[in-house]
């Protein structure tokens, strides 16, 4: 017997689809927010109740949260490049309405946010929840941080119950950090950034969503901010040099980090009356050139969560997809 309904915004993207099926498991009856001509079909495997609508536009989301105990916001964009206002529209705009439509209809609104809210183009070593946070001028960090501020404003005007997730580098089948960066080891180098000596800063999929379920249950998380990150000894150098094997290329050259960020600014200014993506990115150097190996200890501690797939154990389950769907692609 389903005890709890939750809805699941991005229930189709990379992140949603594993949390749905672990919430399925789980015995949650579970509502998925799909966007117009988004394929459902994995979602409607799982018995999922399909709404369809455009986070952007109010009239399209009317009724989605009656009925509804706890709300996993994941939609938003989630790239390294484009204008301003396409972040703001799909990060901050989005998550309002959807305040709006769920305000005093829920018992839980669990955003998906990042750690790139925090500021982004410096070292996040040993950070905790709690310490400052500013904006740095890179739309996805900015309009993250605008977004979880608010949250906490239908808190305290509502009195609506939250918690938010600021997750690392998500890696796992069909994340960005997969697909992405090893399309572009297969078409050309990826270089290291200060030689690739930072921590990755990763967190696999599976350990994620151990953390999105206690986030959105656990009374301990009520009206909490947590970071999640894999207690992974793992460098940019490794990462890249594991996924460079898997193509059979591997990384060619490092680049000073100082020289990476002007370089991704002029690249940004250049590409953007063009609506096309530039070779490198502020956010790219941001996430690549610093140390990002933020503090987990306040999750670890409230809410029991820890790593359980290990590094070899998640780039196993990598090799896998790479292989079966990206490589195996390429040659029919």
């Amino acid at each position: 017997m389903f005890e709890r309904t939750v809805l699941v915004t991005g229930a189709g993207g990379f992140i949603g689809s594993f949390l749905c099926r672990r919430l399925s498991a789980n015995g949650y009856r579970i509502r998925a927010l799909a966007f117009p001509g988004e394929n459902v079909r994995q979602l409607q495997a799982l018995g999922a109740e399909i709404r369809v609508g455009d986070l952007t536009k109010p009239e399209t989301i009317q009724g989605i949260a009656d009925g509804v105990d706890i709300i996993y916001h994941l939609a938003g964009r989630v790239t390294d490049w484009g204008p301003k206002k396409v972040f703001y529209d799909a990060i901050v705009e989005a998550t309002k309405n959807l305040l709006a439509e769920s305000a005093c209809k829920i018992s839980r609104f669990v955003y998906v946010s990042s750690f790139c809210a925090c500021g982004m183009g410096r070292h996040f070593k040993g950070m905790k929840e709690d310490d400052p946070v500013y904006k740095t001028g890179i739309p996805y960090g900015d309009a993250k941080l605008d977004a979880e501020e608010l949250v906490k404003e239908y808190n305290r005007k509502k009195g609506m119950l939250y918690t938010i997730v600021r997750p690392a580098n998500v890696v796992g089948p069909g994340s960005i950090w997969v697909k992405d960066v090893f399309a572009r080891l297969q078409k050309s180098a990826v270089p290291l950034i200060d030689h690739g000596h930072y921590s990755a800063s990763l967190i696999y999929v599976e350990n994620l969503v151990d953390g999105l379920v206690l986030a959105g249950t656990k009374d301990e998380a009520k009206n909490n901010t947590y970071f999640f990150r894999d207690d992974w000894d793992v460098t940019w150098k490794r990462y890249l040099s594991d996924l460079g094997s898997i193509a059979g290329k591997r990384t060619a050259f490092s680049v000073p980090y100082r020289l990476a960020w002007i370089a991704a600014a002029v690249s940004e200014m250049l590409y953007a009356p063009f609506h096309a993506r530039p070779p490198v990115t502020r956010a790219a150097v941001a996430i690549m050139g610093r140390d990002l190996d933020v503090d987990t200890a306040r999750a670890r501690n409230e809410l029991g969560w820890k790593t359980h797939v290990t590094y070899e154990q998640a780039m196993m389950t990598i090799e896998e997809w790479i292989r079966a769907e990206l490589l195996t692609r390429k040659l029919q």
